[in-house]
This record gives C-alpha cells, sequence and structure tokens, in this order.
C-alpha cells in the first residue's frame, strides 16, 4: 500500500497515492510525504530511485534485520528505526524495521506491516507537521513510537509488582520461569533502545543539514525524542534489575529453607550417632563382655541412651538448631 500526503505553501492538502509526486515537483515549496507498506522491493525502490536517493541507503533500507542507525547523504538523511506493530504488558511484542528518507522537501517511509505511530499521525496530525517540515513527521514518529512503548512498560510496572507479591507468598518454579522469560524480553527491548539513545545523541551533538538544530523547533523536537528513549532504556533497565533481585532473593528463600532442613536432619543424626555407636557395641555378642550377664545391663543401657539423647536435644534445643 502506497499513500500519499502533499501541502502545498498556499495551505492546501492533497491525499492520494504516488502519483501526487508529479505535482509536487512542479509545485515549489510543496511537501511530500509517501508511505509505503508491505510493498515489494521492486516497487520500493523504483519510487526510492525516482527521488535519487543514493544506493547505499537503498541497500541498507531493504535490509531485514539492519540495526537502527541514522546517516546522511548528499539529498537526504536516512533513519533506520526499531518500531512496532504490537505490544503488550506481558511484553510480548512484534517489533518492525521502519526506514525514514529525510529531505528539505519530502518525507519516504518504509515498513514492512502496519506502524502504529505512522497510522496514528497519518490520520491525525501528518497534515499539520508536513506542511511545517517533513523532519517533524519523522521526529514525531518517533516520539509517538516511544510513547507506545513507555504505555506499554508501565503496565508491565503492574504486572511486575503483582508477581514480586505473589512470589514472595508463594515462590515456585513456574513464576521463576515467567520472570526468566521477562528478563530476556527486557535486554532484546534494552538494546534495541540502546540503539535509538544513540541516534538521538547524533541528532543532538551533530549538524544535519535535513534535521537542522539551529531551528529552535526542531532541536525542541529532538530532545523530546532523546528524553523519551532515555526514559525508555533506563526502564527496561531498572525493570532487568528488580527481575534480577526478585530471582536472587527466590534462590535466597529456597537456599534458606534448605539450610533449616538440612539442620533439622543434622541434629537427628546427631542425636542417633552416639545412640547407634553404643546399640553397635552391645549387639557384637562377644562371650567375655561383662555387661551381657549383668542383671540389670538392659535397663542402664537404656538409661544411658535416653540421656545422651536427652542432652543432646536439650543443648540444641538451647542454642535455636530447630
Amino acid at each position: 500500500m502506497i499513500r500519499t500526503i502533499l501541502t502545498t505553501p498556499e495551505g492546501e492538502t492533497y491525499e492520494g497515492d504516488e502519483s501526487l509526486m508529479a505535482v509536487w515537483q512542479s509545485t515549489s515549496g510543496s511537501h511530500i510525504w509517501i508511505d509505503m507498506e508491505g510493498e515489494s522491493q521492486s516497487s520500493e525502490r523504483a519510487i526510492l530511485e525516482a527521488f535519487e536517493f543514493h544506493p547505499m541507503a537503498i541497500q541498507d533500507a531493504h535490509k531485514e534485520r539492519h540495526p537502527p542507525k541514522i546517516e546522511e547523504f548528499d539529498n537526504h538523511t536516512l533513519i533506520i528505526y526499531r518500531g512496532i506493530s504490537s505490544f503488550d504488558a506481558e511484553l510480548n511484542y512484534l517489533p518492525q524495521q521502519v526506514c525514514f528518507f529525510v529531505g528539505e522537501r519530502f518525507l519516504v517511509t518504509l515498513h514492512p506491516g502496519e506502524a502504529l505511530s505512522i497510522e496514528r499521525l497519518f490520520n491525525e496530525h501528518g497534515k499539520a507537521l508536513l506542511a511545517h517540515s517533513p523532519e517533524h513527521v519523522a521526529l514525531r514518529v518517533m516520539y509517538i513510537s516511544a510513547g507506545f512503548y513507555i504505555d506499554s512498560l508501565l503496565e508491565f510496572e503492574t504486572a511486575l509488582s503483582d508477581l514480586e507479591d505473589e512470589l514472595l507468598e508463594n515462590g515456585n518454579d513456574v513464576l521463576m520461569r515467567k520472570i526468566i522469560s521477562y528478563r530476556s524480553r527486557l535486554v532484546k527491548m534494552r538494546r534495541i533502545f540502546s540503539y535509538h539513545q544513540g541516534i538521538t545523541q547524533e541528532l543532538t551533538a551533530y549538524d544535519y543539514e535535513h534535521l537542522p538544530r539551529e531551528k529552535s523547533e526542531t532541536l525542541h523536537a529532538i530532545n523530546d525524542v532523546a528524553d523519551r528513549f532515555e526514559r525508555l532504556y533506563t526502564l527496561t533497565q531498572m525493570y532487568y534489575d528488580i527481575c534480577g533481585d526478585l530471582v536472587d532473593g527466590y534462590i535466597s528463600i529456597s537456599s534458606h529453607q534448605l539450610n533449616i532442613t538440612m539442620r533439622v536432619l543434622t541434629v537427628i543424626t546427631a542425636i542417633f550417632v552416639p545412640l547407634t555407636f553404643i546399640a553397635g557395641i552391645y549387639g557384637m555378642n562377644f562371650e567375655n563382655m561383662p555387661e551381657l550377664h549383668y542383671q540389670y545391663g538392659y535397663f542402664f543401657v537404656w538409661g544411658a541412651m535416653l540421656g545422651i539423647g536427652g542432652v543432646l536435644f536439650w543443648l540444641f534445643k538451647r542454642k535455636r538448631w530447630f
């Protein structure tokens, strides 16, 4: 699907397909936004080459899993962004690559599936932003996309808090596997946000011709996007640390419970070791054992065994070993 928005200096706005390119080329001062969703590479390449984009930029845009980056060319700036097509509070998300070709009078976006941020902007405020400048549209798409990430992460915080309470009340291996799966997803998300942080850091540190920092509105938009990516990275790092603390806490509790069980077993063993020793001696049945012929030998042995057991029991109880 190819959608196009065209704005003219007179304030007129048109929506259509790639045929509006001819109107844009013939109208000085007009701005155009071409969005390509799920198009074949041949169709995309035809439009991209019509704008005379650099072949290396086109090649990077057509790579399925290219790391997010920003790169400047003669007549445009390429931004490869990792957007989302779906995301929920359980950190189940489907990322997708969104490429922006930003120029002085144009913006071209391409992505394989539906992009939530582009859909919202295309149907709401995209026309007004495009009339102002194409770079504002690109920055707003990233800003809205980061907002989707933040909303779902904040919902995950509630789920994580409930999981923490459940783990403390009734920890089990099922909850542990769930927490470990969360940690794995958070690591992947943190890597994505790290790339995005790199993009915004470059935008704030270097002057890109098609995203000029000297314009206060553009710099403000860049800072807004940078703040959101900074918050996303901080949130994912914090949740990752919390999950790690929960794992360590569960392991510590399990280890403590195991230590208590082993201590009780040790006490029982310590009590019965001397009793077993006595029973072993008098179970040998040698003929010259004088105690075997003593009239009250049986009762003395029982008394000694009960006495030893009682003393050891009292001693361990006093030391609060059980």
